[in-house]
């Protein structure tokens, strides 16, 4: 009889996991599958490449049981999950007759700990930086999980597009009171919608990204705020009623709501003064783009770089924050609106109104300060990256080149849903 072979199998943490495809979306060879459920990995088909890793909004990805081969969680089991199994150390006997080495022995000595396994994530193969700038501030992450979860009020809640537009989208402030819970620009939080699913079990959690800068909505205070949209279709235009989304923006001034979190390693801000930053954003996209630019105008002493915004949404009615953003100097902020659905002008996406800035966004990609967030739809990210690849070869640029050097260095960051 062979020697047991013993492997690191990993694991999709049901609990934290959004439901996001974004793993799946990443694993170059298919390891990663879902039903309505649950997303899992097959441990026959996993090579530990690490690609999802980095890319995990919420870090449910990075989960791993040291297990024998023979014996590991099959697809099956795992789809029924509501929570990982515990850790459970291997008997010394499986250890001596796998021939194991002090790494493998360690992890099944932590395991008894419930320390559990951590791997080291890698750079990944998508346009976006696996790192954070060097000059962003330190995060706090995974404070609060989904069996310690924190109240938090509602301050107050608003729609942001006209009363007659066809996207409903709200402003909402939660205030959080004496607890603990800091977060910086390009951060996100995780809301648990009461009540449960068709099948009986409890709502997961849905990320929303904070649309204030880290001192809060009102500087000073405990609290924060979000960009919700209330989702009443799903992407083929069937009709839907968005669980959690529906949930927020019906909350009233005094309403409670469960908050895990907060989760973002890397979407940060820069926070040396020779920063330029462009943002590029679509709809909700806007909400990390608004913590940053309200963090920039409440210390615009500290931020001496160039700023330029790119903000697309059906027309101005549909646009959030549109009033308070044609309120702000030109010198502070270069707004460029590309509206997709107005009748009164052109068709017009944000490429295309990168493309009819070409000499600003040259100059700032090329710029070894220049920082680039997108935040948006999926669709809208390869035609932003083709524009910048038109605006850098019109420039004499290499974009690809410049790319790489910016993903390298944490300065290109793209979060699209």
């Amino acid at each position: 009889m062979g020697a047991p072979e013993i492997i690191k199998q990993h694991l999709i943490d049901p609990e934290i996991c959004i439901r996001c495809n974004t793993c799946e979306d990443t694993c170059p060879i298919d390891a990663i599958t879902h039903d309505s459920r649950n997303y899992v990995v097959k441990a026959d088909v996993c090579n530990a490449c690490n690609a999802c890793l980095s890319p995990c909004p919420t870090g449910a990805i990075d989960n791993w049981r040291t297990m024998l081969k023979g014996q590991a969680y099959p697809i099956e089991e795992q789809l029924l999950w509501d929570e990982l199994p515990a850790e459970v150390p291997l008997p010394a006997a499986d250890l001596d007759a796998a021939g194991t080495d002090e790494a493998v022995r360690a992890d099944t000595a932590a395991a008894a700990d419930e320390s559990g396994v951590t791997v080291q994530a890698v750079e990944t193969s998508l346009h976006t930086s696996s790192r954070a700038p060097w000059s962003a501030a330190h995060p706090y992450a995974n404070l609060h999980g989904v069996r310690a979860p924190v109240t938090a009020t509602v301050a107050g809640n608003y729609r942001l597009t006209a009363e007659d537009a066809s996207s409903d989208i709200h402003h909402i402030v939660l205030d959080f009171g004496t607890h603990f819970f800091p977060v910086l620009e390009g951060q996100a939080i995780g809301i648990l919608p009461p009540g449960s699913d068709a099948a009986g079990k409890p709502h997961y959690i849905r990320m929303y990204s904070i649309a204030s800068p880290r001192d809060g909505e009102r500087p000073g205070y405990n609290n924060l705020a979000l960009t919700v949209k209330r989702v009443e279709e799903d992407h083929d235009g069937n009709p839907v009623r968005g669980v959690a989304s529906n949930f927020l923006c019906d909350l009233a001034k005094g309403d409670t709501v469960q908050v895990v979190g907060p989760f973002g390693t890397t979407f940060l801000m820069p926070n040396h003064r020779e920063a330029s930053i462009m943002m590029v954003c679509t709809g909700t996209g806007s909400a990390p783009m608004r913590a940053m630019t309200e963090r920039m105008r409440r210390n615009m002493e500290h931020f001496g770089g160039r700023r330029m915004l790119f903000f697309g949404a059906r027309n101005a009615r549909e646009l959030p924050y549109f009033g308070p953003l044609l309120k702000l100097p030109r010198d502070f902020l270069d707004i460029h609106f590309a509206f997709s659905r107005d009748a009164e002008v052109p068709r017009r996406y944000v490429q295309d109104a990168i493309r009819e800035a070409s000499a600003g966004v040259a100059a700032l990609l090329a710029d070894p300060h220049g920082h680039v967030y997108i935040c948006g739809l999926k669709g809208m990210e390869e035609g932003v990256l083709s524009a910048f690849g038109e605006v850098c070869a019109a420039a004499s640029q290499s974009w690809p080149q410049l790319e790489a050097t910016m993903r390298s260095e944490g300065r290109l960051h793209i979060e699209t849903y």
